[in-house]
């Protein structure tokens, strides 16, 4: 597992340095396909492939209650790179964190997304390049590929709403496609990249200027209710880029939630069953103000 403990030394590295970062998951799982079975199948869930152009998708499937809500897991950035001046082959995560969330959840209706070329064998994602695992993994043609994914998911509860929940990188992209839809009903982003500008400049690392920010659509969603949770002990994606969504969105419906001596790629699924309990929910006007408890 890398780690980078000195951020002054962030001025020296480009961008691969904070994607990096974001999106090495540590361990040293002999075969991540093995490993993302496992889990899904320890909580009934079926693996599958979807066609999504430009991309065909991995995701692991739930569904027994079609007259229940659809509640979506994106996954994180995975292994972007292999060292520190090499865009890794596979940006499959050695272990999902994200897979790991969805796989606790107890909903009826649980559908997990891999991200862009990770899991599918790349003779099947012809499209898949490098760029869209680094500077490129919030772009249009991404959000787009997950946005249809999801679609294809929704019409086996056809009439329901959709719960939508991210981690890290996969939090931003559940952001930005909220605002492509009209049907979410909550919104939850752990370790969420939710100002990937505003990350990148406290890293002193590169802008992604062909990478959408889900920050730009804070307010266009601000009545969906959602909650947005950071590590205290987070030092790659700090509670206080939740915090500045919260505020950017102005409003009543959007809340962070900071967990104690948790990290970026602590061991949310733990706590996830107990998270999932704190509901989304909109404040009456008299009541809403702004969660600075971090």
């Amino acid at each position: 597992m890398l780690i980078f403990k000195a951020v002054d030394s962030y001025s020296l590295l480009p961008l691969f340095a904070l994607i990096l970062l974001l999106t090495s998951l540590g361990g040293c799982a002999v075969d991540p396909n093995q490993h993302a079975n496992a889990l899904a199948q320890s909580a009934r869930m079926t693996r599958t492939e979807v066609s999504a152009p430009p991309f065909v998708l991995t995701a692991f499937v739930r569904i027994t209650r079609h007259d229940q809500p659809l509640t979506v897991y994106i996954e994180g950035d995975g292994r972007a790179w292999r060292n520190r001046n090499t865009p890794s082959d596979d940006p499959t995560p050695h272990q999902a964190l994200g897979l790991s969330l969805a796989t606790t959840d107890p909903s009826a209706n649980v559908v997990y997304l891999a991200r862009p070329c990770q899991f599918t064998p790349k003779e099947r994602n012809p499209f898949c390049e490098n760029t869209f695992w680094t500077n490129k993994r919030f772009a249009p043609e991404v959000i787009r590929s997950l946005d249809q994914a999801i679609e294809h998911f929704m019409e086996k509860v056809q009439g329901q709403r959709l719960n939508l929940v991210g981690y890290s990188g996969g939090g931003a992209l559940a952001v930005l496609l909220a605002a492509r839809r009209n049907d979410v009903l909550t919104i939850r982003t752990v370790a969420g990249n939710l100002d990937h500008v505003e990350v990148n400049r406290q890293h002193l690392v590169s802008p992604m200027p062909e990478s959408e920010n889900a920050i730009d659509v804070a307010r266009q969603i601000s009545t969906i209710p959602q909650i947005h949770f950071s590590g205290s002990n987070d030092d790659v994606v700090p509670p206080s880029i939740a915090q500045r969504f919260v505020t950017a969105s102005g409003g009543r419906c959007v809340k962070s939630h900071v967990v104690s001596d948790m990290s970026h790629e602590g061991d949310w699924a733990a706590q996830w069953r107990k998270l999932l309990t704190i509901q989304p929910h909109c404040l009456s006007p008299s009541l809403y103000v702004i969660d600075h408890s971090f």
